[in-house]
């Protein structure tokens, strides 16, 4: 599957900017360190840049991660 579930029950947008240089790894541990959050949930994580003109959603299935990234 290329995209989430459209039933996905949460997406968490994270309005602080984040590094946009941080990858699958440094993301997933921005989740669980920052956030307080469990990143291997069947949910959205939403980063933003510092000029909000960019973003880049973390979503596990199954057996990794999906990173997508728009700007």
């Amino acid at each position: 599957m290329m995209r989430p579930d459209v039933g996905l029950p949460q997406v968490y947008l994270c309005v602080a900017p984040v590094e946009f240089r941080e990858s699958i790894d440094g993301l997933s541990l921005l989740v669980e360190q920052q956030l307080h959050l469990y990143p291997f949930e069947a949910v959205l994580f939403v980063f933003i840049n510092r000029r909000r003109g960019k973003i880049k959603i973390l979503y596990w299935e199954r057996n990794g991660f999906y990173l997508w990234y728009k700007y």
